[in-house]
């Protein structure tokens, strides 16, 4: 999976174990009874931002390199929505099956997201949800499988960018 070679839009909130965020814990185990992924772009002004690793997983990290940067594959604990590394790949490992929000994410990351805002960045929010324009309220995108979700602060806008999944993800 590509990673930008930007800098982060924002880092990720530091989680203690047993928190919770929505509803959604922070447990020492990856929960697999539900799990999905979807992807997210984010671009300020044209210009693609990383989605930091790390979100929604607590530190002490174990943090392995790979060719394509690091990866966090242990830590203190994890909840149900995070990302292992700034590819944009948002991993859903659930004790319940239940339909989480890009809302629910951006809680967890510790960030804004509203029609003006995606993190720190201000501006027109365009919302493109599987190559489509998403006129809805951001907050409200859902995270199924295979998502491919995309946010535009400003102009000039990016054509919908099209991923595809590793396999076995």
């Amino acid at each position: 999976m590509p990673i930008p070679r930007t800098p982060a839009l924002a880092r990720a909130r530091l989680l203690a174990n047993g928190e919770q965020i929505d509803g959604i814990a922070c447990q020492s185990s990856e929960q697999v009874l539900f799990h999905i992924h979807a992807h997210l772009t984010i671009f300020v002004r044209g210009v693609a931002r990383q989605i930091p690793a790390g979100i929604g997983i607590a530190p002490p990290y174990q943090v392995d390199a790979t060719p394509q940067g690091a990866f966090v594959a242990g830590a203190s604990c994890f909840m149900w929505l995070h990302t292992h590394s700034a590819d944009g790949i948002i991993h859903t490992e659930s004790p319940i099956q239940r339909t989480y929000t890009l809302g629910d994410f951006f809680d967890i990351w510790g960030q804004p997201l509203d029609r003006e805002h995606v993190g720190p960045a201000h501006g027109p929010v365009t919302a493109l949800f599987n190559g489509r324009v998403y006129t809805g309220n951001p907050r409200r995108i859902p995270l199924l499988a295979h998502a491919q979700i995309q946010l535009e602060v400003g102009r000039p806008l990016v054509a919908p960018e099209q991923i595809t999944f590793p396999q076995g993800l």
